[in-house]
């Protein structure tokens, strides 16, 4: 079992393919460029895997139906691709999250793997508004799952679902010590969203979260035409963290690897012994809440 884990964060761009060899050759050299800076955990964005639209041609990527098809049809393959690259190197990866058919309609599902190859998935469990009303992707039927690897107890929250605390607080609970929460979003607010998102929950649960953004243009594509944010890895800001959280940055919009190695003893330290002891407290929120909320009325 690992104490020192060294995660990188990919800030990572959508690609035009003519082969599904060109599109695993760019897997092959994001993951040997962080794996030669020493990661043992790669955590690639929501929606990465949209770009394999591509090979559907001009008009099947630039459809919503036939984008998320598209994409599915090729998820095997991708599980191929991504589990021998994490044995090669021997390193974990959570690969980019894309359309999985259950039934009539599509989840949102980010991979798992590991040296030995595939270990699981998660689902993202609340869509937002655009994947509800416009893409009808649907919630993980499988609900919650956790991760226990020799480098860390893993948890995965997609974008939205990083802004929910009760879902990260189940991860927790059941020994998640580094949340991964790959992102798409549009604009800079919908990236704010998840980075306050994820600080907070970094704080509340008082674990490692790795926030893994898509990032750039993909005019070409539907649903992921334009993309904003920044890879980046936080802590709680508590005793033995930096004061602000803030392990790893990277520049607004700049593709690469954002990387930071973490203690998992340190986790255990500020979970145990901390300025705070959010994890430990967060049960007596309804304790106080025995007796309904009081309404103060002013004139």
């Amino acid at each position: 079992m690992s104490d020192d884990v060294t995660i990188a964060a990919a800030a990572y761009p959508l690609d035009w393919f003519e082969s599904f060899e060109d599109f695993a050759a760019k897997l092959s050299r994001w993951v040997a460029e962080a794996v030669g800076q020493g990661a043992q955990l790669l955590v690639f964005p929501e929606y990465g895997a949209m770009e394999l639209a591509s090979l559907g041609g001009v008009t099947v990527a630039a459809d919503l139906e036939g984008a998320l098809s598209e994409v599915a049809r090729h998820a095997r393959s991708v599980d191929n691709v991504l589990a021998g690259l994490a044995t090669q190197h021997g390193v974990f990866i959570l690969g980019s999250s894309g359309p999985a058919f259950q039934g009539n309609r599509p989840t949102n599902r980010a991979t798992l793997y590991g040296p030995e190859g595939v270990i699981g998935h998660q689902d993202k469990q609340i869509m937002t508004r655009f994947e509800r009303e416009d893409w009808d992707v649907t919630h993980g039927s499988d609900g919650v799952s956790v991760f226990d690897t020799p480098i860390g107890c893993l948890g995965v929250v997609i974008c939205y679902d990083s802004e929910f605390p009760l879902l990260a607080r189940s991860m927790a609970e059941a020994g998640v010590e580094i949340l991964l929460a790959p992102s798409c979003t549009e604009t800079e607010a919908g990236f704010t969203r998840v980075r306050v998102g994820a600080m907070a929950r970094a704080l509340e649960c008082q674990c490692v979260v790795v926030h893994a953004p898509l990032i750039g243009d993909a005019p070409w594509c539907a649903g992921v035409e334009e993309n904003t944010g920044r890879a980046a890895i936080y802590g709680p800001p508590d005793t033995g963290w930096p004061p602000t959280g803030i392990l790893a940055e990277g520049r607004m919009n700049e593709p690469g690897w954002v990387l930071a190695t973490v203690s998992r003893k340190q986790i255990a330290r500020t979970r145990e012994d901390g300025g705070v002891l959010n994890l430990l407290h967060w049960t007596e929120q309804a304790d106080r809440l025995t007796s309904p909320v009081r309404i103060i009325e002013t004139s």
